[in-house]
């Protein structure tokens, strides 16, 4: 009995500084700009690239695109799943990338929304038109037949790839969480370290 009435405290408290949270609109905002000027950019560079490289090196971009958006998913998962606990020793021994960890794991929410959201969506967003790029290519070779076969078998391959991999990746992410966050924030630290 005593058990049951000290969990109804603890989810009572949890339930109550999750009410208190407010949306934070300038996150959105900003999120929203980042979004715009990142995907503008990633088009660019795809459509920029796929008009004038071979059909092999344009499978390769079209594959680096599903890469980077297995690679931020995981670290989104990663991120959200993670515990700040075993970093603070780290910190306090002044190990690289400890601080940066702390920092990540204590914006879950918007490093999470960033890496699953903004790069995730707009990876397959630009997977997908890298992907009817390459179907042209390939009608190009065939004189124009089978061009919807092509398109449909291609955009399906490329689908089971995106949803696989982030499948498998979400299995990584919680299982070598700390891990994964510890190893983004050696990164940032090299680029943007956390003075404090």
């Amino acid at each position: 009995m005593v058990d049951d009435s000290k969990q109804k405290k603890k989810i009572k408290v949890k339930k109550n500084n999750v009410g208190n949270r407010k949306i934070s609109y300038k996150w959105v905002i900003t999120i929203i700009f980042w979004t715009f000027f990142i995907s503008a950019f990633m088009q660019m560079i795809q459509a920029g690239l796929m008009s004038r490289v071979t059909l092999l090196v344009a499978c390769l971009i079209l594959f680096s695109f599903i890469l980077i958006g297995i690679i931020f998913d995981i670290i989104g998962v990663a991120v959200t799943a993670a515990s700040e606990v075993p970093f603070h020793s780290l910190a306090a021994r002044r190990v690289r990338g400890a601080k940066e960890s702390i920092y990540l794991i204590r914006n879950a929410d918007k490093v999470g929304s960033f890496c699953n959201d903004v790069i995730g969506d707009i990876a397959g967003i630009i997977s997908g038109s890298a992907t009817a790029a390459i179907v042209v290519m390939l009608a190009a070779f065939n004189g124009n037949q089978h061009t919807y076969i092509l398109n449909v078998v291609l955009a399906g391959v490329v689908s089971a790839l995106m949803v696989g991999g982030k499948a498998l990746g979400k299995g990584i992410a919680i299982l070598h969480c700390n891990s994964i966050v510890f190893m983004v924030g050696k990164l940032i630290s090299f680029v943007k370290p956390i003075r404090k």
